[in-house]
């Protein structure tokens, strides 16, 4: 199965994601530039973490602006699987392509560390390496993590089981609404959060929770 990573001027997690997408399907992905307005024909796009263009505006305004973005929403109207993590995920939701916002931690503070994840939706092509209600570990790493919805927005992705991670076990670190840490698209293709499963796919990380969002995207569950 073949991938890509999007790289923008700021960000800072493409060699974690190209590492981890690389271990875990046995081909390292095509890396793709802000320029670019065309994508080759790739299974998966990821737009991995990191601060582009400096969060200037608001985090991923600038970036979901960039020509590639418009090339990125034309794969993902079409069905390809995209995948935003951290930043990415706030480029996802600047661009359109997922609902709500990303607002400031509601400590007003940058939050670095681990937290717990329960795995909402097992029935996603991100997530059916996991059991629906299980409780996984992942690192975070973000000031601008407070996912809100207007109520009828809100309503909508709980009724549609577009809500895939919770942070769970009174680890929500930034306020989120409902414990949101990720989403998908209605349409299923197109996944959003904030925590960094790339950062726990090994016994070098201290563990592999996150190995099974990878293994689900790539299509390699059983490797």
């Amino acid at each position: 199965m073949k991938s890509a990573v999007v790289q923008l001027p700021g960000l800072n997690r493409d060699r974690d994601m190209i590492a981890a997408l690389t271990k875990i399907s046995g081909h390292q992905p095509l890396t793709i530039w802000q320029t670019e307005t065309e994508i080759p024909d790739v299974d998966l796009i990821v737009i991995p973490g990191g601060f582009s263009y400096g969060d200037y505006l608001r985090c991923g305004a600038i970036a979901a602006r960039m020509p590639v973005m418009q090339a990125i929403i034309e794969k993902a109207n079409k069905g390809v699987k995209v995948l935003g993590v951290c930043n990415g995920f706030q480029i996802l939701v600047e661009a359109g392509l997922l609902p709500g916002a990303l607002m400031r931690n509601a400590s007003l503070k940058f939050v670095c560390r681990e937290i717990k994840l329960e795995v909402v939706n097992a029935e996603t092509d991100f997530s059916r390496a996991y059991e629906k209600g299980q409780i996984i570990r992942c690192p975070v790493a973000h000031h601008d993590g407070n996912y809100f919805a207007d109520a009828e927005t809100l309503a909508a992705i709980e009724g549609n089981s577009q809500v895939v991670f919770r942070y769970a076990e009174g680890t929500n670190p930034n306020g989120s609404i409902n414990d949101i840490a990720g989403i998908m698209n209605a349409k299923g293709n197109v996944l959003g959060m904030m925590p960094h499963p790339e950062n726990l796919i090994e016994a070098a990380h201290g563990g592999s929770d996150g190995r099974g969002l990878f293994a689900s995207a790539l299509d390699v569950i059983a490797a």
